[in-house]
């Protein structure tokens, strides 16, 4: 029976911790959150690969590997590996792509999505391979989806919580990180201390 206990308590705390880590803590100031690149690379990486089923199951692409970057501008890139599987077979590497994307955030979901992003650069996994028509509309179906559904970060839901219903003003990438403003000051909502590294 002591052992059953402990073993159900390693399992609490590895789940607790793993819901930790899913959530780092954003910079809050004035009516704005911002989150840093290495926050969200680490949210994107725990959420990949993920694997998109087309033409009626007959051919799988599996997306791995996101890298994120947020240069000047109003766009973030993102760099991914792509791989595709027929007929049940294994995935077989396809290359390297490239992506730049707007950001909008929604509030209802608490988090941070792709908007309008567009396929930038193909590098091929082998010499002279091209990402033929089909592959490429394929793949567009696939960020659409992404881009709909898939958060590239979300807000942790204890501070998304305190926000009640707040109306967002402004998503954008500036000066390196994701930042959301809102139409009202928000900093006097958290509590001293609730989050760490402010």
């Amino acid at each position: 029976m002591k052992v059953r206990h402990a073993v159900l308590s390693t399992v609490a705390v590895c789940l607790l911790s793993a819901g930790a880590a899913a959530w780092a803590a954003p910079k809050i100031q004035g009516r704005q959150i911002s989150v840093q690149a290495e926050d969200v690379q680490h949210y994107l990486s725990s959420s990949f690969p993920q694997t998109h089923d087309a033409l009626g199951g007959l051919l799988e692409l599996t997306v791995s590997d996101p890298k994120l970057t947020l240069p000047p501008g109003n766009r973030l890139n993102m760099v991914f590996d792509l791989a595709m599987a027929t007929g049940g077979g294994g995935a077989t590497p396809v290359g390297n792509v490239s992506l730049s994307s707007a950001l909008r955030y929604d509030a209802s979901r608490q988090g941070f999505y792709l908007d309008q992003p567009t396929i930038d650069d193909f590098r091929p996994a082998t010499s002279g391979a091209k990402l033929d028509s089909t592959t490429r509309e394929l793949l567009n179906v696939w960020l659409t989806d992404y881009a709909r559904k898939e958060p590239i970060y979300k807000i942790d839901p204890a501070i998304a919580g305190l926000l009640g219903n707040i109306q967002v003003e402004s998503a954008a990438v500036e000066n390196g990180h994701l930042a959301v403003t809102f139409n009202q000051d928000i900093e006097k909502l958290v509590p001293a201390g609730a989050l760490s590294g402010q």
